[in-house]
């Protein structure tokens, strides 16, 4: 279901389960023990999520669906499962290491839910995107309501959740769904550019980066005071104290 591969810095998960990554309990399982297994490394920066089939993950696997949907317990195992899906994108969410999305093809439903727990996506142009889960008389429960609405305001998340539109690459990054989009051929090399970009810097600052950042989405939370924190904390790093006493050092050269 999934590939994992280092190299550096880069942790590149591959999802490998034809034919259209379909999220099911043994995937949203085997995702998290690919999660756990990175998580107890230290030689990588960036989590590279990637797909080697034709769509990022388009959703539900539609014959559990129906099962859960079918029995007579079905609401109490709907709650389960998607709680163990909310559950999996929180870890994901809160890495301490900078998470990217490649979505070359559709990524909808719990797939799109997934991207949006990366902190960065890169699209296709030729992409398709969307919660389009009330059209089922559902919702986006796996964290859709609530990271779109952060991401893009509650009008637009309101257009795309409430009218269940999808949207195509281009459009995605004009209304601020995913940061860049480009040609489906020149997609994986722009992500595996803006990936090792990002695994040069110091593993402390963006972790620090990323905290302040997610303090800033949580009124009350004190994000100033946070910023004063770890900037005084970072003045300890090792790699912090290098970087800029040459930066200095050349300054004054």
């Amino acid at each position: 279901m999934f590939h994992t591969s280092v190299a550096g810095q880069i942790a590149t998960l591959t999802l490998s389960s034809p034919p259209v990554n379909a999220l099911s309990e043994a995937w949203v399982a085997g995702l998290a023990c690919e999660v756990d297994a990175l998580t107890a490394r230290q030689d990588w920066k960036v989590l590279h999520f990637r797909s080697d089939q034709k769509v990022f993950c388009a959703g539900a696997d539609l014959k559990e669906m129906r099962a859960r949907f079918e029995a007579a317990d079905g609401p109490d195992r709907t709650y389960s499962y998607v709680a163990s899906i909310q559950r999996l994108y929180a870890r994901i969410e809160s890495l301490p290491r900078v998470t990217l999305a490649e979505i070359g093809g559709a990524a909808l439903g719990g797939g799109f839910e997934l991207a949006l727990a990366c902190d960065l996506r890169i699209a296709g142009a030729e992409a398709k995107l969307g919660l389009p889960e009330v059209k089922l008389g559902l919702i986006p429960g796996a964290g859709g309501t609530q990271r779109l609405t952060r991401l893009v305001g509650r009008g637009l998340a309101g257009r795309l959740i409430l009218g269940a539109e999808a949207v195509d690459g281009q459009t995605a990054e004009k209304l601020g769904l995913v940061q860049w989009a480009c040609p489906r051929a020149e997609l994986a090399a722009r992500a595996a550019e803006i990936a090792a970009r990002i695994a040069q810097l110091p593993a402390a600052a963006l972790a620090a980066a990323k905290h302040c950042i997610a303090s800033a989405a949580t009124p009350g939370r004190g994000g100033y005071g946070e910023e004063l924190e770890v900037t005084r904390s970072l003045q300890t790093d090792t790699e912090t104290r290098e970087r800029v006493s040459a930066f200095v050092a050349g300054a004054r050269s």
